[in-house]
């Protein structure tokens, strides 16, 4: 696996969160602008709140940490903005967990495959197409039409094993 490959690497101890956030929301607003689509207001918001850690996170966590900054958002607020940005491709929707993450390169059209620790909710992403390609390639020779592609593999991370 090349380092281009790896989109979001497991944090280190000496993780710099601020920067990674600021860099998260930079390019999630070169992307929308490239793309023509609006990063209002609460969709940053929202994409903040999901960038605050490295583990996935719940819609309703969401929703209790943007209420503590708008006391009026509700539920459909928070899911019309994840549903916006993962239609946007800023984040990616962890199926087995029902949380999100951050997209490490939102600009780049890709399939993750996502690494989850099991002891501390850390997740890694990585686009490797290689593994894509086999996948697709396997369920074609099925009859099957790949409607969407999502990896998920579950163990340990380095700060954990």
């Amino acid at each position: 696996m090349s380092r281009q490959s790896v989109l979001i690497p497991f944090k280190k101890h000496q993780h710099n969160h601020a920067s990674c956030v600021k860099t998260a929301l930079a390019e999630a607003e070169q992307a929308c602008d490239a793309s023509g689509l609006r990063l209002t207001r609460i969709r940053r918001q929202v994409l903040e709140l999901v960038w605050s850690s490295h583990t996935p996170v719940k819609a309703y966590e969401v929703l209790e940490q943007l209420q503590k900054i708008n006391p009026k958002a509700a539920p459909p607020t928070v899911y019309r903005a994840l549903e916006f940005l993962q239609t946007a491709g800023l984040v990616h929707r962890i199926e087995s967990l029902n949380a999100y993450v951050g997209c490490g390169k939102p600009a780049e059209p890709h399939v993750g495959q996502f690494l989850l620790c099991t002891k501390c909710g850390a997740v890694a992403e990585i686009n490797e197409p290689k593994i894509t390609r086999l996948l697709n390639e396997q369920a074609a020779q099925l009859g099957f039409a790949t409607e969407q592609q999502l990896v998920e593999i579950k163990g340990l991370c380095p700060q954990c094993h």
